[in-house]
């Protein structure tokens, strides 16, 4: 891949939002559906507020969905399209459909995401059941199997993914993502808490960020196999329970946010904020914290000192980019992260 000075990929900075979308199918290897509702109260209305203000906004976003949300139902497991899936892990989906079991199914509303203006862009979580791909049961034809379920389920809801987010960022088998049609995703933040991944010493450097109000580093896409692009993480939202915001107020993540425009501002990078739209209903602030951060985000391209991309509109932009005839530099761009501070 050609060289490229770091500075002259992008006219000005981005803004990429992205919302792991899965309701119960995040949660359900580790959380009762009891508990689910307690701690996130309201859940489904989160997401219908969220797409609202979005659409309000005129914000694009990418929404990453797991393909089980988008089924009009299933026979629990006993459902053929869970057969390629170890039998521990899918003991716990229920039978049911949108009517029954909402915190599962979402048809209808997978379906106002599809059809909403502006244009919000699919993209696929993890496959059809939120699987981890680094589970010791994950083999290659269960990653298969996941991978596969999941692009068929959205695409019968008449979505064709083209990114990808892997379950708790847990990356595996790259290879076979270009295999079912999905040219990027979402790759862990480069920062060295996001490294460790949700161990203690990763908890504890990710408190200490948020009490530091570290700046989430810009990121750009870089070509991890031939078509397959990854475009990092720079923040995730931290939680908002009770809990957290005892330690950590509030106002530390808009700091954080605002950190993340500017970097993305001045070193003409990609500033690539992430949520699950659970986070929102786990505080009654979550919705005044977000349109603060919408607010923010409006005067920032008001101002012409960022656009807001989707991903694969900020993975487009840079292979257009990267396909320029290159400027004397010696930057690489496999090593762009990061270099911007």
């Amino acid at each position: 891949m050609p060289k490229q000075d770091v500075t002259r990929l992008f006219d000005r900075g981005i803004v990429v939002l992205s919302l792991d979308t899965e309701q119960l199918w995040g949660y359900f290897d580790h959380m009762s559906e009891a508990r689910f509702e307690a701690q996130y109260p309201d859940a489904l209305e989160a997401h219908e507020k969220l797409l609202a203000r979005l659409c309000a906004a005129r914000i694009s976003a990418t929404w990453f969905v797991v393909g089980g949300m988008t089924l009009p139902g299933t026979q629990g497991p006993r459902d053929g399209r869970l057969a390629g899936l170890p039998a521990g892990w899918v003991a716990g989906i229920p039978e049911g459909c949108e009517t029954t079991a909402p915190l599962w199914y979402r048809q209808s509303f997978i379906g106002r995401l599809r059809d909403s203006r502006p244009r919000q862009e699919i993209g696929l979580h993890a496959g059809l059941t939120h699987f981890i791909w680094t589970d010791a049961r994950a083999t290659r034809e269960v990653v298969r199997w996941e991978l596969a379920e999941g692009v068929k389920a959205l695409l019968n809801s008449s979505i064709q993914p083209r990114s990808f987010s892997f379950s708790r960022d847990q990356e595996a088998h790259y290879d076979l993502l270009p295999a079912h049609g999905i040219r990027c995703f979402r790759g862990r933040t480069p920062v060295f808490a996001s490294q460790l991944g949700p161990t203690i010493p990763g908890a504890l450097l990710r408190v200490v960020d948020e009490l530091m109000r570290a700046g989430p580093p810009p990121v750009w896409p870089r070509e991890t196999l031939p078509g397959l692009w990854n475009l990092p993480s720079s923040l995730f939202l931290y939680p908002i329970g009770p809990a957290r915001t005892s330690l950590l107020p509030i106002r530390s993540r808009i700091q954080r946010f605002n950190r993340g425009i500017e970097a993305a501002a001045r070193c003409r990078g990609i500033f690539h904020f992430c949520l699950h739209p659970e986070n929102l209903a786990e505080s009654p602030q979550g919705f005044s914290l977000f349109d603060e951060l919408l607010e923010r985000l409006d005067r920032a391209r008001s101002n012409g000192d960022v656009e807001v991309l989707t991903v694969g509109e900020a993975v487009s932009r840079a292979q257009y980019a990267f396909a320029r005839p290159a400027p004397h530099s010696d930057i690489a761009s496999t090593s762009l992260a990061g270099r911007c501070n």
